[in-house]
């Protein structure tokens, strides 16, 4: 990290206690410390090294930049970690606290484990993820925009609402009621199971998938499945622009609005002439 000529302060091996413990420190090392019993110890701080640390408490990396936060954890009562705070990087940290991450920009998170993760990575920018386990996740990633994703391991419901131009690859998600609202978002070699995935949103690709879902792809304008397995019931009602290809037999679709659908096969087919004109979607039976 450049430090523009500034010698660099050393904080070790100490506990902080008390609201706003190192308070704007800047070019500084932190390591094995300890902050507990105060809010934001490390608030409106810039170009830091922070490793090997415990935060106790809430609010610790708040309106925080050009930062290095490694081999640490945040405890269950460190909520609201890391907000409004941009160029950083994060990597093999226990996180155990939700909220950790709101409205950060420019920022690398890699090896991160969240045991409690409901509410975190809320409308973030310009994020990279790698090798990230979540659990308990309830609306991670919310209204979010320009991340790229690798080897996501998610259990936790609607996941990614209202998210922009996400890339995912190589991932596993465990969550109902994902990617709604979504627009420009691609998700390959990866496994999705929940149900009504996809709702409302725009431009929404899939490519080299297993999915699992009850009634999902429905109210979509602009959706592509490529090489995809898909274990579906009532699929792509009121969807628009549909570019599909499924590899295996379908269980059932409802009333797609207008596009081509290619799979092994469609156990049941439902085109109501009095919701859609049947004529605007080609089916394909590849089988």
């Amino acid at each position: 990290m450049k430090k523009d000529n500034l010698e660099s302060n050393i904080y070790k091996n100490a506990i902080y206690e008390g609201e706003r413990a190192l308070f704007s420190i800047k070019y500084s090392d932190v390591e094995k410390c300890t902050f507990r019993n105060g809010e934001s110890p490390l608030k409106e701080t810039a170009n830091l090294n922070i490793n090997d640390c415990t935060f106790e408490w809430k609010y610790p990396l708040w309106y925080s930049r050009r930062f290095k936060l490694n081999n640490s954890t945040i405890t269950p009562t460190g909520r609201a970690a890391i907000w409004h705070s941009y160029d950083f990087e994060c990597s093999n940290l226990k996180v155990d606290a939700p909220k950790a991450f709101r409205r950060c920009e420019e920022f690398v998170l890699e090896n991160i484990d969240f045991s409690d993760a409901a509410e975190t990575l809320w409308k973030c920018n310009q994020g990279e993820l790698t090798n990230i386990t979540v659990k308990n996740g309830d609306y991670f990633g919310m209204n979010s925009r320009h991340l790229r994703i690798r080897n996501l391991k998610l259990d936790g419901n609607y996941a990614f609402d209202g998210g922009r131009k996400i890339m995912i690859r190589d991932s596993v998600l465990n969550t109902k009621d994902a990617f709604w609202n979504t627009k420009d978002c691609v998700i390959e070699d990866s496994v999705i199971k929940g149900e009504y995935i996809g709702w409302n949103s725009e431009n929404l690709t899939f490519r080299n998938c297993t999915i699992e879902s009850k009634q999902g792809f429905c109210y979509i304008h602009g959706l592509r499945l490529i090489n995809c397995t898909v274990n579906a019931t009532l699929a792509f009602e009121y969807c628009k622009n549909l570019d599909v290809e499924i590899i295996n037999e379908i269980e059932s679709v409802k009333n797609p609005e207008y596009g081509i659908i290619k799979a092994k096969g469609i156990k049941e087919l439902i085109q109501d002439p009095n919701f859609v004109n049947p004529a605007r979607t080609k089916i394909i039976i590849t089988a």
